[in-house]
């Protein structure tokens, strides 16, 4: 519908008032988008800062990302919306430095191959690959192009196609440690035609795995040609707390309320609306901390809306909605994540060892990933001067987190002997400015096999339910590609039921 609606309408939204419950990037966005149109909004977050996933940190002086650190240029919705925003001139694209990969048997850290999909290589030949997977392996995965192709149906789970055409050492030590670091998941619950969209296909029509990932990275790179050139991802200069700063000023901008520290404690139904119950917490809080704070022992305040949209995260979404949905579905098993920042005065890293970030295979390190910060981004380098940013990143679908019981000092450590195993340098304590602990529950990958279907399960029976809709991660698939759509997309619904309906 038009953001700029006619005076009858107009007249009609200033009537309507929408609460939205959570105040990371999918909050800011359903708020922001209910508010353009005139409509009374308030935005309730449970912390003292607005973010979510997108978090920063300080490290003496230093001002870095701590949560996201960039969004997918895909779709074009995050890119539209920093348009939106006043923030094109902050956009920033990574270095080409190129990730590497570490923990092959056998093997020293080297750069992760190019000219792939997922990990998944167009020649097995090609040096930089054949240095991974070796001769055993390339000629393992040349029997892909022996094999007659999927004319029946298709395989769904990336990692049986990978390991069925191709073999073992193509999905353990090129596939699995890419698809770990992209979803924190395991490629065997990967579904080839939401992770890689044509390949399927592609396969079918050419014969081979090797020839399709060829036949469609042709295909990626004619569509390029029509289009100014960029990165497959994003930053904003400053961080993408930027990003929450802009969202929530124009939010205030446009009329709408944003309060912190108040923590929603139930959703009731009204006649025709609902009323939330928030309950103000004492004390101080840490976003980071596992309890926020504690909830006062005062009556909790009620307000009145017309609709309400739950932006949390699914454990607490499913909690507010429980009572009011009919069915949800199964909570699913969410990954436990935890990226520890660290700030460092070495100057052997100048040169970039190991370009702008480390892979891992999975099982041959605690870390699941390591990023060069300062390496991949030319603003956080020139903000650091002479030292160094690196983010070293744990956990995984299915797995614990090797920092979840440490303390602070002991997970930076550990992250400090991490980052010297994967950068090949020999980083002292005495190096170590300064570090930052964030920790994550990471909703599930869009990617995943059955994830499409439980979470339109979810939604419709959230849809179902008149005044109220529920955004996020855990919905849209993880990712400020995805979630931004989504979020605008559900708030677009709102704003159509509150006018129309």
């Amino acid at each position: 519908m038009s953001e700029h609606p006619e005076p009858e309408l107009a007249e009609r939204a200033a009537e309507r008032h929408v609460v939205v419950v959570g105040g990371g990037v999918a909050g800011l966005v359903a708020a922001r988008e209910c508010a353009k149109v005139g409509m009374r909004v308030t935005l309730l977050e449970a912390s003292d800062a607005l973010g979510g996933a997108v978090r920063r940190a300080e490290l003496d002086g230093v001002v870095l990302d701590a949560g996201a650190e960039s969004y997918a240029t895909r779709g074009g919705h995050v890119r539209k919306l920093v348009a939106e925003l006043g923030l094109t001139e902050r956009v920033q694209s990574p270095a080409t430095g190129g990730a590497w990969l570490a923990g092959v048997p056998g093997q020293e850290p080297a750069p992760l191959p190019i000219g792939g999909i997922l990990g998944i290589p167009a020649n097995p030949f090609a040096d930089d690959v054949r240095r991974v997977i070796g001769w055993r392996g390339a000629w393992r995965a040349y029997v892909d192009r022996l094999r007659p192709p999927l004319t029946i149906g298709h395989q769904r789970s990336l990692g049986r196609l990978v390991a069925s055409r191709m073999g073992a050492r193509v999905l353990e030590r090129l596939v699995a440690p890419v698809v770990s670091g992209v979803y924190s998941a395991h490629p065997d619950d990967v579904d080839v035609d939401v992770a890689a969209p044509g390949l399927n296909a592609a396969l079918t029509r050419v014969g081979s795995l090797s020839g399709a990932v060829d036949a469609l990275r042709g295909q990626q790179q004619s569509a390029r040609k029509d289009k100014a050139p960029g990165s497959a991802v994003e930053g904003l200069i400053g961080g993408m707390g930027t990003l929450v700063d802009a969202l929530r000023a124009d939010l205030e901008k446009l009329g709408g309320v944003v309060r912190t520290g108040s923590p929603v404690e139930a959703l009731e139904s009204a006649g025709a609306g609902w009323t939330v119950a928030v309950r103000p917490v004492e004390g101080d809080e840490d976003p980071d901390a596992a309890d926020p704070g504690t909830l006062s022992a005062d009556s909790a305040e009620r307000l009145d809306a017309d609709a309400v949209i739950v932006a949390t995260t699914e454990d607490a979404a499913r909690d507010l909605l429980a009572g009011h949905v009919s069915d949800l579905g199964d909570r699913q098993a969410a990954p436990q994540i935890e990226i520890v920042s660290l700030l460092l005065d070495a100057p052997e890293l100048d040169d970039a060892p190991r370009g702008t970030g480390v892979l891992t295979v999975p099982g041959s390190h605690v870390a699941k990933a390591l990023t060069h910060a300062t390496a991949k981004w030319a603003w956080l380098r020139e903000a650091a001067g002479a030292r160094h940013v690196v983010r070293v990143s744990f956990g995984s679908q299915g797995e614990p987190t090797a920092t979840a019981s440490l303390d602070d000092e002991a997970a930076a450590s550990l992250a400090l002997t991490e980052a010297s195993a994967l950068l090949g340098v020999d980083l002292s304590r005495d190096q170590l400015v300064g570090a930052h602990r964030a920790r994550f529950t990471q909703s599930q990958p869009a990617s995943l096999l059955g994830a499409a279907e439980r979470r339109a399960a979810s939604r419709a029976a959230v849809e179902a339910v008149p005044g109220l809709a529920a955004v996020g991660a855990w919905l849209s698939g993880t990712g400020l590609a995805q979630v931004v759509a989504d979020a605008a997309a559900e708030a677009d619904r709102i704003r159509r039921h509150l006018l129309w309906d």
